[in-house]
């Protein structure tokens, strides 16, 4: 694999995400990324497969309504974002918590 098409990878998947019911469903083997709002659910699941090496069964995602946010007379919208859910194959993990 080239390095550009993992750096391509790497723009897709911008952070995970680590809530109260994202860590809930980490027991399940599912787990919660911010991703790049135009990409799709098949770009997803290859992204993670390429940068973690783990066999993605199912993606979903999911994308948060705007927040009108307001400061003195200006208003506008916070930044959009999108959520994906990956399913990941039974036995298979990410290290989110890299030992110290």
């Amino acid at each position: 694999m080239r390095d550009d098409t993992r750096h391509q990878y790497a723009d897709v998947i911008r952070r995970p995400l680590l809530t109260e019911k994202a860590i809930k469903m980490l027991e399940e083997g599912k787990y919660l990324f911010e991703v790049h709002p135009k990409t799709n659910k098949t770009e997803i699941g290859q992204a993670i497969t390429s940068l973690f090496g783990v066999k993605v069964v199912k993606v979903n995602t999911y994308n948060p309504p705007l927040k009108r946010k307001k400061v003195g007379r200006f208003a506008g919208v916070k930044p959009t974002y999108k959520r994906a859910v990956v399913t990941l194959q039974e036995g298979d993990s990410i290290k989110l918590f890299p030992d110290a």
